[in-house]
């Protein structure tokens, strides 16, 4: 048996071998706070993979305990720094509710990673996933509007997959599932993302190559999850100096009639992904090279900006126009 030294004081890990395998128990978030402390801390119950992990998973699995004990600790640091701030409810709302559907996201990647090269367990997720609290109370109320979550006035139908019927999401390209992620980081509206298709052709030969001409602002293209590796709506968005990081798509797809909307569902003619560590706050263009469409016809070829785990990037208002652009080009 292999026992590694303690990580933090609140986490321990051990492996054992077993042919090529491994189980690991992860003793997970005791953020343990004395007599003498004012300020709460999270108490989460343990997380324990007590099967047989295959080798293809074990740093998969590893990689999402450790990251179980990040978000509880970014979760007593997210006390700390709003120490005083909203009512009696701001800590179950702003701080344990998320904590708990990021943990139920994890638990499930860990049962979905073992279960592609194994059984896959059931680590009851839903179980472990809520966390309470050790020490002093929540900070009292400061206003009665703080004690109430954003928009709550507004009759919002869900603001977490708690009530939700659906499945939830793994990072995987699938529907009908309910999305735990929370949107993340939000620029001013000068530092949105917008983009533009500044070249495209109007007409084009079927299976003849051609080029679309791309310019991006405000988006650092150095982000890219992949979605067929589970990377897909799993990151929350992050800025960088105010500036959204994350990637392009530029996608043809051929049109059936141009009088009612297209159905969504058909895999396009051409797609790609544009992550070329370049970007920024100043315009900058990208020549995205088509090799060419097979069908005669109406082509929509579209370009939009997409944040690290492929969402269109969010914008301050609800005016702004989100990065994206479109043309269509005659096949023949």
């Amino acid at each position: 048996m292999y026992r590694s030294s303690e990580i933090g004081k609140s986490r321990r890990w051990q492996i054992v071998a077993v042919t090529g395998v491994a189980v690991v128990l992860a003793g997970i978030g005791l953020g343990v706070a004395s007599a003498a402390e004012s300020t709460p801390t999270v108490n989460c119950p343990q997380v324990k993979v007590n099967v047989a992990i295959p080798a293809q998973a074990q740093n998969e699995v590893k990689s999402n305990l450790a990251l179980l004990q990040t978000q509880i600790d970014e979760a007593n640091k997210r006390i700390v720094d709003t120490k005083g701030q909203g009512g009696p409810n701001f800590i179950q709302n702003a701080i344990l509710g998320p904590l708990k559907d990021k943990r139920f996201a994890t638990i499930s990647r860990i049962e979905t990673a073992i279960g592609r090269n194994a059984p896959k367990p059931n680590l009851n997720a839903a179980g472990l996933s809520a966390c309470t609290l050790n020490g002093a109370a929540a900070p009292a109320a400061t206003t009665a509007a703080a004690n109430q979550a954003p928009g709550s006035n507004l009759g919002i139908l869900a603001n977490n997959c708690d009530k939700s019927r659906l499945a939830r999401h793994d990072g995987f390209q699938k529907g009908d599932r309910c999305v735990t992620t929370e949107f993340g980081e939000v620029g001013s509206a000068a530092n949105n993302p917008s983009l533009l298709i500044t070249q495209a052709p109007r007409v084009v030969n079927r299976n003849t190559a051609f080029t679309l001409k791309v310019s991006t602002r405000n988006l650092i293209r150095d982000r890219f999850l992949a979605a067929g590796q589970g990377g897909y709506y799993v990151e929350s968005s992050v800025l960088q100096n105010g500036i959204v990081r994350g990637h392009f798509h530029t996608a043809c797809r051929m049109l059936a009639g141009t009088n009612v909307a297209p159905a969504p569902d058909p895999v396009p003619a051409f797609f790609v992904a544009t992550e070329d560590s370049k970007g920024g706050r100043t315009p900058d263009t990208v020549t995205i090279q088509v090799p060419g469409l097979p069908t005669a016809g109406t082509a929509q070829c579209a370009s939009w900006a997409g944040d690290g785990s492929h969402r269109i990037p969010m914008m301050e208002r609800a005016n702004q126009t989100p990065a994206f652009d479109t043309v269509r080009i005659q096949v023949r």
